[in-house]
């Protein structure tokens, strides 16, 4: 069982991996981040809803807030820094200080559960697997370009998926699934909306919408990479713990250069190679139980 768990949790991680592509088709067709960002999520709350209607509201206010914020942190915000750090910085820059978000979960998360502590060889393992994924993300090219904005933007989208880690820990374990991931849709758009408000418009070409290729890549995006997947990965979180989960985000940026290089002809170095190998090392101390000291 514990097996099947981890193939999900490295299925959901390649699919959002493959995301680069669908995105980017629909970033070259003239639609703006936000704008796939809410579409996104409209067609994955509309779904969710269908599945999930016999309950509307929270056991309690405070809960209902945990959700707004979840819906912010884990929807709307996180997309926007990330996107938005992706016009300001490098692609590879941003990639390597997203993929810090395991490393941040796992020092953040034990301050407020006990259960998500990890051993020496464990964090260990985490700051190889960054090590090697920072390999992968730069495939040979070892140059940066600085930028400030970019940079706190990037690091800004990392934390933000922590946070919203932090409140699924504190919400999951009472609440279904699918209404938990119902909710989160919800309130990412509603939180999208001041945005809205101080840009010119959504989507200023309407025919966009209609052509095939840009309703096949959001049927994609919303149905598959959010409803499918963050149900699964809400389960996920729920049975084999929120950091040990996280950990497989470090496969986001080496699925993205696989699918880039299998739809975009895009190259792949020897170095890319070499951290794809220290990221598996990593990743393999970082999975490791703790042994519970004897007394």
């Amino acid at each position: 069982m514990k097996s099947l768990l981890h193939i999900l949790a490295i299925s959901i991680v390649g699919i959002w991996g493959s995301t680069f592509i669908a995105t980017k088709v629909l970033l070259v067709n003239g639609l703006a981040p936000a704008d796939i960002f809410f579409c996104r999520f409209t067609l994955a709350y509309v779904a969710t809803l269908i599945i999930c209607h016999d309950r509307w509201f929270a056991d309690t206010w405070k809960d209902e807030m945990l959700f707004m914020l979840a819906g912010l942190f884990g929807g709307s915000l996180y997309f926007l820094t990330e996107n938005t750090a992706l016009m300001q910085a490098q692609a590879s820059d941003v990639s390597i200080i997203v993929s810090s978000c395991p490393l941040l979960t796992s020092l953040i998360l034990p301050l407020f559960y006990k259960s998500e502590r990890m051993g020496r060889k464990q964090y260990a393992g985490l700051v190889i697997a960054f090590f090697g994924i920072a390999l992968v993300v730069m495939n040979g090219h070892f140059v940066l370009h600085f930028s400030l904005l970019g940079y706190v933007l990037a690091f800004s989208a990392s934390l933000t998926w922590v946070l919203y880690s932090l409140i699924m820990k504190r919400v999951m374990g009472r609440y279904p699934v699918w209404l938990l991931n119902r909710k989160v849709f919800f309130y990412g758009l509603l939180t999208i909306i001041p945005y809205y408000l101080v840009r010119d418009s959504f989507v200023t070409d309407i025919t966009l919408l209609f052509r095939p290729s840009i309703i096949f890549n959001f049927l994609f995006l919303g149905l598959v990479a959010n409803m499918g997947c963050y149900v699964v990965w809400t389960y996920l979180m729920r049975e084999i713990g929120t950091v040990k989960a996280t950990v497989y985000l470090y496969l986001n940026p080496l699925f993205t250069i696989i699918f880039a290089r299998l739809f975009l002809d895009e190259h792949i170095t020897y170095m890319a190679l070499i951290g794809t190998a220290i990221l598996i090392v990593g990743m393999v101390l970082a999975e490791k139980v703790r042994k519970p000291h004897r007394v």
